[in-house]
């Protein structure tokens, strides 16, 4: 009877055990609770150092957090414990790197993610960014292209490319991009936006226009509707239509009340409604804000007025 009673104890303390380890391993898993999954997945290391998928999630956990120097070194030991068989923590450390904006450690990350599967749309997608952002654009562009291969519906692969079409004066290609987000997702006000932004660099102002009023269609009330009321202002000045691009150019200062481009682009259109002094006063502010902007030391000279 004693030896009974022992052989189960024993037993359900294994199945105990288990239970505990099988509830670990699911909330180191999920991505629900981030606070959880670090916890699980440290318990999980802590029981075996070597479980490189462990540290791959945790490393996901930080991520999440935004804890980046967690995340890589986390990211860095799945590598190492794996042998480097772990390969999606290329990918993922790649991303993480491009976060801190550390584009050349991103760059080599997500290169060697594309070795291994030359399919990954994801790492062409987001060395495409790292690209842009070094200002290497014909291989952002070429990035981009290739995503476009692997997935023609990847909206944000056409968006991005368009970007940097446009960047390149390339602003026929830039419209066509912006083109195909808009067939793919209707309701990206973005897109509106920067087609506008091209018809407006090709001189087509009415079709500047109209794209920046279709962004404010969809979206008039968040912060990113700055740059639409903005351009929309820009857009009404070139046209010859300064009275409308007034009222625009002050919603976009309420959204933006710092925004030194915004009080650049509201100067000009008051010098084109023969307020001077109040045109001066707007190029001056713009000036103490970010002294670089050429265009209002312009406006102050043609109005006779020192900054």
């Amino acid at each position: 009877m004693k030896d009974t009673w022992f052989r189960l104890a024993a037993a359900i303390g294994v199945a105990l055990a288990l239970h505990a380890c099988a509830d670990a391993h699911q909330d180191c898993i999920q991505d629900k609770d981030r606070d959880l999954q670090v916890r699980a997945c440290t318990d999980i290391i802590r029981g075996d150092a070597n479980a490189a998928w462990a540290y791959h999630n945790r490393a996901n956990a930080y991520e999440a957090k935004g804890d980046y120097d967690r995340a890589i070194a986390d990211y860095t030991e799945a590598l190492r414990v794996s042998g480097g068989s772990l390969v999606q923590a290329y990918g993922a450390r790649g991303f993480v790197y491009g976060e801190k904006r550390d584009y050349d450690r991103a760059i080599a990350d997500l290169t060697k993610a594309i070795e291994f599967n030359p399919q990954n749309d994801s790492a062409y997608f987001f060395r495409g960014f790292a690209y842009s952002f070094k200002d290497d654009l014909d291989r952002a562009i070429a990035d981009f292209t290739k995503v476009i291969e692997i997935n023609p519906r990847h909206a944000r692969a056409y968006y991005n490319r368009g970007n940097a079409y446009a960047q390149k004066d390339d602003h026929n290609r830039a419209i066509a991009d912006f083109t195909r987000v808009i067939e793919l997702r209707p309701k990206f006000a973005d897109a509106y936006n920067n087609r506008g932004v091209a018809y407006m660099k090709k001189g087509d102002y009415d079709r500047a226009i109209a794209e920046q009023t279709k962004a404010l269609e969809i979206n008039s009330a968040t912060p990113e509707a700055y740059s639409y009321y903005f351009n929309r202002a820009s857009a009404y000045l070139k046209a010859g239509k300064a009275t409308q691009g007034l009222s625009d150019a002050e919603r976009a200062l309420q959204l933006s009340p710092n925004s030194a481009f915004a009080l650049n682009a509201r100067g000009q259109i008051l010098e084109a409604l023969g307020r001077r002094q109040d045109a001066i006063a707007d190029f001056r502010k713009a000036l103490a804000i970010d002294p670089n902007i050429e265009d209002s030391r312009d406006g102050l000279r043609r109005l006779g007025a020192t900054p």
